[in-house]
């Protein structure tokens, strides 16, 4: 698609924390494979749950805009 962006930093993030999708997925019970892609962004409470699990502020798994 022309002119999207990457909007969440999901798969750096998992990157940097030494955690595997398939880790966020049996935690979550649901596969993140889209939001690691930007393909679909997850909703609120699910990010805020990812931060959680992932031990940091959801502004962390956003990127900003220009």
């Amino acid at each position: 698609m022309i002119g999207m962006e990457d909007i969440n930093r999901l798969k750096l993030v998992l990157v940097e924390k030494k955690k595997t999708g398939k880790w966020l997925a049996e935690q979550l019970g649901r596969d993140p494979s889209k939001w690691c892609t930007n393909v679909s962004q997850p909703d609120l409470v699910t990010l805020s749950r990812i931060a959680e699990l992932l031990n940091i502020e959801r502004r962390e798994l956003i990127n900003k805009s220009k």
